[in-house]
């Protein structure tokens, strides 16, 4: 009766842990490794176990550093099932088409260059098709809703706040006598978050998987960020500017709306031309659209005010690559959001390229920046950036908009954990070394009894890790 860490440990990316309990393996989350090259190689080695020998996935969301390596674990030979809350289902079903299209993309252009040095072709690491197939394995469940997986486990979902249909896991095992309660954390989100509810509260457990991205660092406040988007816009409009804003396609795409619909008025956005230049965050928010039921009581009531005219007026969606072009030639008076939220690929690198060494441009920076992306050098303040082989000087104005994270800070995890009756052992994972160093003092300083680090490829027993 133990848990193995394969990924997301001491890293913020690629989460997989798997347990083995009561005759039964079972993986939590299977999600990409992502940042630089050396990173996303990784996603090409063999998985540390056999696919084929695990039972079933627990998924906590749809993000695809929990759940875009799910098409390449049927393709290796898993025949279980992939359980998730019914939101996440439907938007996976987006995301890993999109990855997969991806991926058959860069392996083509990648071939085109192998053929010429005359090297073997290189395989896309898994297709559309593979990804189609995937998702006849999942499984769709509600929140709240104890299941049971196999003989000794049950599990129930709880709402993690952090996008639509992320889940906390509750997991209750029983071997041989022995008795154990797991909750993993998943993604947790930032409590006053824009449509989402905040985060359910867990009362007991025997041992805790928590996150620990932003356990270093305090975000601003609801009041704070809304008062700095609102000075971003209006000093933009003065500059005659255009505003970029990198943005993950799930979740962040869909907050942005919300609260330029919700301020709409006040921020003078009447003068702006909005454009969601994603088609796949185009489909994300259709999900959105659909799971309204989701939504926290401030959400639900705007939307059902205000559904009959649309929220945003001056909304325009740019689906096609066409569409995306025609963007660049608009000198100002345009507020565009686009992929991908670490400017690692997608729309937003080409926007940066005809706007980042104008003066009068604004970009903001609204999510977690791994080490080595070029969101993450861009706040940090590099000079040039390097965009397909030309040196770009960076001249606009970049704003890190810290009160926008879909993340917990660290007093958000803090208080999470918290709510656990008896302090029960604790395992951080998904963190950078500074945040998880921080955040495992901040707890010991809590009354918390152990608190482990999770180490790649590490064992450690359910039941005994205190």
């Amino acid at each position: 009766m133990h848990v193995e860490f394969h990924g997301a440990a001491g890293e913020v990316t690629g989460s997989c842990h798997l347990l083995e309990v009561a005759g039964r393996r079972i993986l939590l989350d299977c999600g990409l490794f992502q940042g630089h090259y050396e990173q996303e190689r990784r996603n090409r080695d063999p998985f540390p176990f056999d696919p084929a020998t695990i039972d079933a996935v627990i998924l906590s969301h749809a993000h695809l550093d929990h759940s875009g390596r799910l098409p390449l674990l049927v393709k290796d030979g898993f025949r279980g099932r992939i359980h998730t809350q019914r939101a996440c289902r439907d938007l996976c079903r987006i995301m890993l088409k999109d990855a997969a299209f991806l991926n058959e993309r860069d392996a083509e252009w990648e071939n085109r260059k192998r053929e010429r040095k005359g090297l073997p072709p290189l395989e896309p690491l898994y297709t559309v098709a593979e990804a189609r197939t995937a998702m006849t394995r999942f499984s769709a469940i509600d929140y709240d809703c104890r299941h049971r997986l196999a003989t000794g486990i049950e599990f129930c979902l709880r709402d993690a706040g952090h996008i639509l249909g992320s889940a906390i896991v509750e997991l209750w095992v029983n071997e041989n006598g022995r008795r154990c309660k797991l909750v993993y954390s998943g993604d947790l989100g930032h409590d006053g978050a824009p449509i989402l509810r905040d985060v359910t509260p867990i009362a007991d457990a025997d041992l805790v998987l928590m996150e620990s991205t932003y356990g270093n660092r305090l975000h601003r406040s609801r009041d704070q960020t809304l008062t700095e988007l609102a000075g971003i816009v209006r000093d933009a409009a003065r500059d005659h500017a255009n505003i970029l804003i990198p943005a993950f396609a799930v979740g962040r795409s869909q907050e942005l709306l919300y609260l330029f619909g919700r301020h709409y008025d006040e921020w003078g956005l009447d003068r702006w031309q909005i454009f969601l230049d994603s088609p796949m965050a185009i489909e994300a928010t259709e999900v959105y659209m659909r799971h309204s039921g989701l939504y926290d009581e401030e959400a639900r009531r705007l939307w059902r005010d205000r559904r009959a005219q649309r929220l945003l007026p001056n909304l325009h969606l740019s689906r096609t690559a066409k569409q995306s072009m025609d963007l660049n030639r608009i000198r100002s008076g345009a507020i565009i959001i686009a992929g991908s939220g670490m400017c690692t690929g997608g729309r937003i690198r080409h926007h940066f390229k005809h706007n980042l060494w104008r003066e009068n441009c604004h970009v903001v920076i609204s999510g977690f920046q791994p080490q080595g992306t070029l969101g993450r050098r861009l706040v940090d303040g590099v000079e040039f950036v390097q965009l397909w082989g030309e040196s770009v000087r960076v001249a606009a104005r970049i704003h890190t908009v810290g009160g926008l994270s879909a993340h917990a800070d660290r007093d958000g995890l803090r208080a999470w954990y918290g709510a656990f009756q008896g302090r029960p052992p604790v395992v951080l994972v998904h963190g950078e070394q500074q945040a998880l160093d921080s955040l495992g003092e901040a707890l010991r300083g809590d009354g918390a009894g152990t608190v482990h680090v999770a180490q790649s490829g590490a064992r450690l027993d359910l039941c005994r890790s205190g």
